[in-house]
């Protein structure tokens, strides 16, 4: 399983996306990372479908890794199927039934299903629907969930739990992504630790070369 780099837009230059996209795409960055926030599930408001939609025009290599920090994923999850994600992660701790959810994307979009979790949730409470064969991805957040910029938060005994699961289950390969502080001292650690998906803002964004930027955080441990 190869490691990953998912550059993070919220610290792109958004008067210039279209010029970002491209640098991503030229530094061989694998995702955009598309946060989307809607001011009630966090206490921050960001991007929504229109965006996405542009996004998606844009794009021509990368996947887009849409991030739902939202109240009621399952509402939205067709919509921004539609509107060019190619993988939806929503929050365990969300109001949307977590199963119900996971199932309508795997069967009714053509996204990968993806499920994040906060610092203070346990590694196990993924463990049952990482039981049901639909996952592709569990997001380990390493900081709170709704602004950019704050200080990594070691998750790596719970990264280490989830995959010694997800390798037990032994049906699949199920990612892992990170989210959160992530640059070349904290993407060892998470490495280490099991993460194979790094997600990346002002670490990537602010690099002098971003190509050499996104190997080191690609590298092999």
């Amino acid at each position: 399983m190869g490691n990953f780099v998912s550059a993070s837009i919220l610290s792109a230059d958004l008067l210039n996306l279209e010029s970002e996209i491209k640098k991503l795409e030229e530094a061989d960055v694998n995702m955009v990372h598309f946060d989307v926030m809607d001011g009630v599930f966090v206490n921050n408001i960001s991007f929504g479908i229109p965006v996405l939609e542009k996004l998606s025009k844009a794009s021509r290599y990368m996947e887009l890794d849409v991030h739902l920090m939202i109240t009621a994923p399952l509402k939205y999850v067709k919509a921004f199927d539609k509107a060019g994600a190619d993988i939806i992660t929503f929050h365990l701790e969300s109001e949307s039934d977590t199963a119900e959810t996971i199932r309508t994307i795997y069967e009714e979009t053509d996204c990968t299903a993806g499920l994040a979790i906060k610092p203070d949730t346990p590694a196990e409470a993924v463990f049952p629907y990482i039981d049901m064969g639909m996952l592709d991805m569990i997001l380990v957040m390493t900081v709170e969930p709704g602004f950019g910029g704050q200080k990594f938060m070691d998750m790596s005994e719970k990264i280490r739990k989830i995959r010694e699961y997800a390798d037990s289950v032994g049906e699949y390969e199920l990612d892992i992504e990170v989210d959160g502080g992530i640059n070349a001292d904290t993407a060892d650690i998470v490495k280490k630790a099991g993460a194979n998906v790094l997600v990346s803002g002002s670490y990537l964004f602010k690099a002098e070369n971003m190509k050499e930027t996104v190997n080191i955080l690609r590298a092999e441990i």
